[in-house]
């Protein structure tokens, strides 16, 4: 097994590029995500927030740098201990990405069948109960993802991402497709959960919403690298035309307004 690097870094990228279809996504990239904190990564469309996190969890393989994952570097790691690493991490995917053949129990089941052995009752009670953790009734557990609004089927994804009491959840635009006070909800639903479960939650998000209530620290992203990591004070200090735009532009200074 793998001697853990003590540090307070679950999540230290360091020099990572990603190169895909010839054109340099991530380029020489950085970044270290504190335990305990919720990160909100931010950037244009198209400039690889989402491509940053699938290489973190291995789904785009990297050019070159390293990423250790609660102390473990992944490019050194063995089948056995990768797969310990997993199943300390949950995800929620875009859309929610649930397996439309499954119903909602079977959904949230799925990482317990694929990395436990345990009783199909265990498995029951243990998706119930996640189930209610994100604030499902339990009458939604034979249903199938087609028959779910979009804030529920967030939520089961989201459900499905604590099935085995992670450590780090990924988050990948959970706000996306939600009305206004669907995203306050879930916003507050992902802030209770982090508190309450001492949960590290790495958020892609474009939502100003978002970073302003429930980010400690903001990462922004641009020409392949951060640029600026910080406060939401740190982003509305800063000079950078992009950050300066995006914060303090009209939609910022709205949502700036709102909470004043």
């Amino acid at each position: 097994m793998l001697s853990p690097i003590k540090n307070d870094a679950v999540i230290r990228a360091r020099d990572v590029v990603v190169v895909l279809n010839n054109q340099t996504v991530l380029n020489q990239l950085s970044l270290d995500v504190m335990r305990g904190e919720v990160l909100g990564f931010v950037g244009g469309s198209g400039t690889g927030k989402t491509v940053l996190m699938r290489t973190i969890l291995g789904l785009v393989p990297k050019r070159a740098g390293s990423i250790e994952v609660l102390g473990v570097d992944l490019d050194k790691a063995s089948e056995r201990d990768r797969r310990s690493i997993e199943r300390r991490w949950g995800v929620l995917f875009q859309q929610g990405a649930l397996f439309s053949s499954l119903t909602v129990l079977q959904n949230v089941q799925f990482p317990m069948r694929e990395y436990l052995r345990l009783s199909q009752r265990l498995m029951d009670e243990i998706a119930m109960t996640k189930l209610e953790m994100v604030g499902l009734p339990a009458n939604v557990r034979d249903k199938f993802p087609s028959e779910l609004s979009g804030g529920m089927i967030k939520r089961v994804a989201l459900a499905r991402a604590l099935a085995l009491d992670p450590e780090i959840v990924f988050l990948d635009e959970p706000t996306s497709g939600l009305d206004p006070i669907g995203a306050g909800d879930f916003d507050e639903l992902i802030r209770t959960l982090q508190q309450t479960l001492g949960l590290t939650v790495y958020m892609v998000t474009h939502d100003l919403d978002s970073l302003h209530e429930i980010c400690d620290r903001i990462a922004v992203l641009s020409e392949g690298k951060v640029i600026v990591s910080g406060t939401i004070a740190t982003m509305l200090q800063s000079e950078h035309p992009w950050v300066k735009e995006y914060f303090r532009g009209k939609r910022g200074r709205a949502a700036i307004s709102a909470q004043a």
